[in-house]
């Protein structure tokens, strides 16, 4: 694996949505998708998830914040990969605090941190639910949350995406989001030449005139 040089910090991809919308499987996905020899990737599962199956419960109100703490702090903590890939992000616990127990206060925090994702992808209502354990609520949760996770970041400024599809569409439409989000970085100088923004994303189509050179690389990177 390579290592970030020290004047640059990873990449952040953030995928949120309501329960049972493909959110983990579409990271599995991208961090696989995203890799390549000269560039390396990491996936954050979700730590949520992890809590419940080691307390055999869901959280009270009052653990709420530790969750979403560590979320963040395992995000933060990558600093030897380029790309990250976080499943969720402490704004989904901070919807669930404010749904489940009408707590708000985590939102100043959670949306704090979204802002320092490079790329927000929103996973969309149109897979079916599926039960997942103690996780779940039930498919009447989901478009409650779907409203209020779009409601915070509309609210919070961050600039966001709502991925649809099955199986393998959803992940070109993922990897289509993320190009064009990485393309929109570019900023135009006097003399119509293209510059990244300080921070921003790198390509290798980002300096090709081909304009079937996205679609090429886009295709090269979901074959098998």
């Amino acid at each position: 694996m390579t290592p970030v040089p020290a004047t640059r910090r990873p990449k952040r991809i953030a995928l949120l949505g309501a329960e049972s919308t493909g959110k983990t499987q579409l990271a599995r996905q991208l961090a696989v998708a995203l890799r390549a020899p000269d560039r390396s990737t990491a996936m954050v599962p979700e730590v949520l998830r992890e809590w419940c199956a080691r307390e055999g419960r869901t959280p009270m109100a009052h653990e709420q914040p530790a969750i979403a703490q560590e979320q963040a702090r395992r995000v933060l903590a990558l600093d030897t990969v380029e790309i990250i890939i976080a499943d969720t992000t402490p704004l989904m616990t901070a919807l669930y605090s404010h749904l489940l127990f009408g707590d708000e206060s985590l939102y100043d925090f959670a949306l704090a941190h979204q802002r320092m994702y490079d790329v927000t992808l929103v996973t969309g209502l149109d897979l079916p639910w599926q039960a997942d354990g103690l996780q779940r609520d039930g498919p009447h949760v989901r478009e409650p949350v779907d409203a209020m996770l779009r409601a915070a970041l509309s609210r919070s400024g961050v600039t966001w995406q709502v991925i649809y599809g099955h199986g393998a569409a959803r992940l070109e439409k993922a990897m289509n989001a993320i190009y064009s989000i990485a393309n929109r970085d570019l900023s135009t100088l006097e003399n119509g030449q293209k510059t990244l923004k300080s921070g921003a994303w790198s390509w290798p189509c980002d300096k090709c005139s081909d304009p079937d050179c996205e679609h090429r690389l886009l295709t090269g990177l979901l074959s098998p």
